[in-house]
């Protein structure tokens, strides 16, 4: 019976060094990887010749032993290569959008202000015999409204306040409102727009920085055009 315990806290500890080394194989090179295969199977056979004769361990442990520290070290060597992957799509993704370099894009994201004017794309009802750009900061605080023609177009907020003076840099929500007998019949986020000057990677995502010295995510651009002029 001691033998039998032996064995089967040897075959505990096999198993549980199986999973603790490829917990940390993430991070591992696949020659960690055959290192610690080795060093399981050494293990498994050091089990199976100090086993009790009499009361022999199930040859199917051994088999789901083995399988279980096969199944983990092909998932992580499949986790190796779907990052490697990933990374070389976004490359080809960058590359690809090497062609929008110039173009006019617009997306809809609050507007990153650096006290130069934006051009904005706004949404009007048709149905509005006015409209007005409602401009707050990130805690919805109303800094601004602004009247502009009651027709869907692009606009300039040029950020001044009613002196003349800029505004403080930082991120502003701006939005449009539809107005029909001043009453406010829709609302539709304005939508940014500007010339790409430079495509880059920031932390595995694709990234263009705008004239305007804003930068959005590729997978925010809503259209592209070539520029006026």
């Amino acid at each position: 019976m001691e033998v039998t315990s032996a064995t089967q806290s040897a075959a505990t500890a096999a198993t549980n060094t199986a999973a603790n080394s490829n917990s940390n194989a993430n991070n591992q090179s696949g020659g960690a990887l055959n290192s610690d295969f080795e060093t399981f199977l050494k293990m498994l056979t050091t089990q199976m010749r100090n086993q009790d004769p009499l009361n022999p361990v199930d040859s199917a442990d051994f088999a789901v032993q083995l399988a279980t520290f096969s199944t983990v070290e092909q998932q992580v060597q499949t986790n190796d290569l779907l990052s490697g992957l990933g990374a070389r799509l976004d490359t080809l993704g960058m590359g690809q959008l090497s062609g929008w370099i110039g173009m006019e894009a617009r997306a809809e994201v609050p507007v990153n202000f650096k006290g130069t004017p934006v051009t904005l794309n706004a949404e009007v009802d048709p149905a509005a015999d006015t409209a007005e750009l409602v401009v707050t900061d990130a805690q919805g605080v109303i800094f601004q409204r602004l009247d502009i023609p009651a027709q869907s177009g692009r606009v300039e907020w040029s950020g001044l306040d009613p002196a003349g003076i800029p505004l403080r840099n930082g991120t502003y929500n701006i939005s449009v409102h539809s107005m029909s007998q001043d009453e406010t019949i829709a609302r539709h986020d304005a939508q940014v727009s500007g010339r790409i000057t430079e495509a880059r990677l920031d932390g595995g995502e694709i990234n263009l920085v705008m004239e305007s010295g804003q930068t959005i995510a590729a997978s925010q651009v809503l259209g592209l055009r070539p520029p006026e002029g």
